[in-house]
């Protein structure tokens, strides 16, 4: 069994900064890709940025420059750094783990809202 529980979303001013934590806990396999994506209301849920364990790493053109994804394997842990945030990047932000290695072995969090407004 696997748990992926995300922290950090809030209410944040159009310029601010917000940093959200994903833990993943349970039977993990080493070779995976952590990652955050996020849904909007009435959208589809989006990849936002994606990191492997040897490092890897995948942006969302929208957020380049300004979002940077960082992990600590040893804790199973993915970071996500949102600087310079915009109203269009209000959504709920979900983490997701997934084995590189086995294609059916992907985890998700329950979510974390994140409100850009004045």
């Amino acid at each position: 069994q696997v748990q992926v529980v995300e922290s950090g979303g809030g209410l944040v001013q159009p310029g601010g900064s917000l940093r959200l934590s994903c833990a993943a806990s349970g039977n993990i396999f080493s070779v995976n890709r952590m990652g955050w994506y996020r849904q909007a209301p009435g959208k589809e849920r989006e990849l936002v940025a994606t990191m492997t364990s040897g490092g890897r790493t995948n942006y969302a053109d929208s957020v380049k420059g300004r979002f940077t994804i960082s992990r600590d394997n040893a804790k199973n842990t993915a970071y996500l750094q949102m600087n310079s945030l915009l109203p269009e990047d209000t959504a709920v932000y979900f983490c997701n783990i997934a084995s590189l290695v086995i294609g059916d072995w992907s985890y998700w969090g329950q979510g974390t809202q994140v409100t850009v407004s004045s």
